[in-house]
């Protein structure tokens, strides 16, 4: 048996009479930037998340850059992120001209919120929470620890669609929200994609002009601006996919529970869902210290995995500039050495989580 990591293509076939039509739909409107599309999906997905406003973007990287551009984060300003991200995050931050703070992760792979105070100074304007591989952070006190501050906090939820904290969705706690719609997301569409959330008039308000030139009226440039739209058709295939989203991350919950209940290998830390919190389980993520023997074994069983980041981005050649040296971060470094994703994706049978789970106690 052969175990893939992702296969994208079977949510395709799940739904494929309903993304064909809908394609077919958007393709014979002859409208197909901005239009209806566009607009119903904002409506949608705001109302999912929970929030007044969603405004659909190129990509989650827009995203970010837009977000804390909308905030007036700029030169000389710090926000805090986690040290394991994925250098988009960090790259949201940089391409305004702030600079990253890191802070290191807690045991559930997401920010430590107890850690966040001593990286304060005069000028930390922004906390860029990410909710990692699905897993909602701790939103209570790091919103908290904001509020105390005077700090923006701006989520990436990237990882996190329909992923809660106390019952609210991510993408609701922070000034803005990003989201990303790239294919093997929860909710991907058929290209990239990306979506800011919030519940502040003013900045969505804001980021419509950025996306468009800077320009809210044709030909009438306020701001200096992006070229940055969600398209109509990805928009109508994303909400297609919205109205089965929770379901889907049902499965993908059940995949996940039934790792959690029978890996049972000493050699293996499972991952931790944080109290009060779900996970939307867009990676099943372990821990090991024998991941390159545990890679090599899984692959000379037909089960491929991805490592979820193995170069953190403070030591990224692109951010050698900001001259952290290796050994700054033990923890978010250890992580890097240590983590391992395992396959996951809708679709993926009894046999075939079973064939893994097998494969893995036997380590």
């Amino acid at each position: 048996m052969k175990i893939e990591f992702n296969k994208l293509k079977n949510q395709f076939e799940k739904y494929q009479v309903e993304y064909e039509t809908k394609a077919l739909e958007v393709l014979r409107s002859g409208w197909y930037v901005l239009g209806k599309e566009v607009e119903n999906f904002e409506k949608e997905f705001a109302e999912y998340i929970g929030t007044k406003y969603a405004v659909g973007l190129a990509n989650g990287l827009d995203a970010l850059q837009i977000a804390f551009r909308t905030l007036n984060v700029g030169k000389g300003d710090e926000v805090i992120v986690q040290g394991n991200a994925y250098i988009a995050c960090v790259m949201g931050i940089t391409s305004n001209k702030a600079t990253p703070v890191f802070v290191e992760p807690d045991e559930y792979n997401n920010l430590d919120y107890s850690k966040i105070e001593e990286k304060i100074t005069k000028n930390t304007k922004a906390i860029l929470v990410v909710h990692l591989y699905g897993q909602s952070s701790n939103m209570e006190k790091i919103c908290e620890i904001a509020k105390k501050h005077n700090l923006y906090v701006v989520e990436d939820c990237a990882q996190s669609h329909g992923s809660t904290f106390n019952d609210k969705r991510t993408g609701t706690f922070g000034d803005i929200a990003c989201f990303s719609f790239y294919p093997s997301k929860n909710l991907g569409c058929f290209g990239d994609g990306g979506a800011i959330t919030t519940d502040d008039e003013n900045y969505q308000k804001i980021v419509k002009v950025l996306r468009n030139y800077g320009s809210g009226i044709r030909y009438i440039n306020e701001l200096e601006g992006y070229n940055s739209r969600l398209d109509e058709l990805q928009a109508g295939l994303l909400r297609v996919k919205l109205k089965y989203l929770n379901e889907l991350n049902k499965e993908r919950e059940y995949i996940c529970t039934r790792y959690l209940d029978e890996i049972k290998n000493e050699k293996i830390e499972l991952p931790k869902v944080l109290e009060k919190a779900t996970s939307a389980w867009h990676l099943f993520v372990i821990h090991t210290p024998q991941r390159e023997a545990l890679i090599e074994y899984l692959k000379s069983n037909n089960i491929s995995t991805v490592i979820h980041y193995p170069i953190p981005p403070h030591l990224q050649q692109a951010y050698k500039y900001l001259n952290i040296p290796k050994g700054s971060l033990p923890i978010t470094e250890i992580y890097a050495d240590e983590v391992l994703s395992l396959p996951l994706y809708n679709g993926m049978n009894d046999e075939e989580i079973r064939y893994v789970i097998n494969i893995i106690n036997k380590f």
